[in-house]
Order: C-alpha cells, then structure tokens, then sequence
C-alpha cells in the first residue's frame, strides 16, 4: 500500500482542483455540491461533480491520504480501467443512497470523496482480506476484514443516529458500491474467497433489513 500510480495522481489532482475552486468560488460550490431539493429537480450532475468538492483542507486531505493507502492494491490486482469504474460506480452509488435515505429532506446537502474512497477500500479488502491495517488510535494491527465490517456497522449506527456532520449514508454507499462492483469484475473471488465475502456482506443486508422494519 502506498505507491502512486499515475491513475491515482490524476484523480488526486482532480480532486485538489476543483476542491480549491470550490474554496474560493462560493457559487461554484453551490452549483455542484451534491443537494436533494436540486437532484429532484434534474440536476443529477451533483450525484457526480460532489464528489469532486470539500468543505476544507482536512477533509480532502484525509480522503486523498486513504486514497493514496488503498489504490495501489486494486490497481496491482485488477487493472488501472477496474479501478476507475469502481471508483466512479463508488462514487454514484454513495450519492445515490443518500439520495434514497433523504429524499424527503429537499434542504439536505454533501460534498466530498468519501463514498469513493469507501468502495476502493471495500475493494482491496476483498482482493487482500489477510491485510492488516494500523491505525493512529490504536497501536496494535487490524485485520482488514474486521475493520471494514466493524466501520460499516458504525456507519449504521452513525445513520440511525445522525451522528455529527458526517455522511455515513455516501460512506455506506461507496462500500456497497466497491463490494459489488469488485465482485462483478472479479469473479473469482466467489471460489477462493466465499466466506470472507460472506461476511462482508452482513452489514449490508442489516441495513437493508433494518430500512425495511422501519427502524432507519
């Protein structure tokens, strides 16, 4: 983990650009930010170009940071043009579960890559479960399927609760997005990984289930 490959530099400066067009150019920032009562209007380019804009320098730093830890290991293993779809696909989806859990809410408004990033860290889990992650809390390693269940539970619990100004719906979204997406491009994985995928999946079909009991 952490090497550059030319694909995640253009999408870092991709990132970095239009973030700081967005810091310094409020309209711009209006226009494009990812808003309910707009999509619902027909402006479905926010699903897309929000993805693309901060609220600040910690908060795209932090996303570019984890992007720069996590895509070399889909890169190395399914190709620069795999990555792209599931980093875009993970963008969408994040949006548009957001879409879905505030539709009614026409004031409700996100920015940020974090849906992305979620789907490419969902991704290199399932391509390299046995990866062990370090944490700046805590001193000792994490497997890596344990922190992607574990977060995707809290993302559930971060919905429910509304907890801070986060959005734990577009992060639990991006992972559906890297899950599923991945899964579609590498197939094998069902053979040599079924019960690590398995388990991967259990926070998603809770949250669905919870959605469906009214309790979301």
């Amino acid at each position: 983990m952490g090497n550059l490959n030319l694909i995640t530099i253009i999408i870092i400066a991709a990132n970095v650009i239009i973030s700081y067009k967005g810091f310094g150019d409020f309209a711009f920032f209006e226009k494009y930010k990812f808003n309910v009562g707009a999509v619902r209007r027909g402006e479905q380019i926010r699903l897309f170009s929000s993805g693309f804009l901060h609220a600040d320098t910690a908060h795209l730093f932090f996303n570019m940071f984890t992007l720069y830890f996590f895509a070399d290991v889909v890169i190395g293993l399914l190709g620069g043009f795999s990555f792209i779809i599931i980093y875009i696909g993970s963008l969408l989806l994040g949006s548009l579960l957001s879409l879905y859990f505030h539709k009614d809410e026409y004031h409700y408004s996100a920015v940020g890559a974090s849906g992305a990033v979620m789907g490419v860290i969902y991704a290199a889990i399932l391509l390299q479960p046995g990866m062990s992650l370090y944490m700046f809390f805590i001193p000792i390693p994490i497997p890596a399927y344990v922190f992607g269940i574990g977060y995707l539970l809290y993302s559930i619990y971060g919905m429910k609760k509304r907890i801070g100004n986060i959005g734990h719906d577009a992060h639990f979204g991006g992972a559906i997005g890297g899950y599923a997406i991945t899964l579609l491009l590498a197939p094998w994985l069902l053979q040599t990984n079924l019960l690590m995928i398995g388990l991967l999946a259990l926070p998603i079909v809770l949250l669905f289930a919870l959605k469906k009991a009214g309790k979301m």
